[in-house]
């Protein structure tokens, strides 16, 4: 895993284990990679996994089962989707409607793209 310099490692942590829940390659009660496991495999320190899963578990995505591990809660593909639209609204949003202003990019055009992008990625499947 490449990690971005502008954003702490953990969160981008974080971020890796919230999109396998959402592309359900992890999936409600599946217990999660040890916390050396993950660190070996992303080649960090486990103390940084430590606090991704601290973090995790703080918005109860996932749950420590003492002893056994992490697992993901019943409740954790819908507290993930939460805990991303917080941070998308909050931090990516600002940024996004920044841009549109200043190069002048109009909401017809956004729609259309928006629905160009759903089209090409997520309908693929539905024909």
């Amino acid at each position: 895993m490449e990690f971005n310099a502008n954003k702490a490692i953990y969160l981008q942590i974080a971020e890796y284990v919230c999109d396998h829940i959402l592309m359900e390659t992890w999936k409600t009660n599946d217990k999660l990679p040890s916390v050396r496991e993950l660190a070996v495999q992303l080649e960090v320190n486990p103390n940084t996994v430590m606090r991704t899963y601290d973090m995790l578990q703080q918005k109860e995505i996932i749950a420590n089962k003492r002893g056994i591990g992490f697992f993901l809660t019943e409740d954790s593909v819908r507290n993930v989707k939460s805990y991303r639209k917080t941070v998308f609204l909050e931090e990516d949003l600002p940024l996004f409607f920044r841009n549109i202003y200043l190069l002048e990019i109009g909401l017809t055009e956004l729609e259309q793209r928006y629905r160009q992008f759903v089209e090409q990625n997520f309908n693929q499947n539905e024909s």
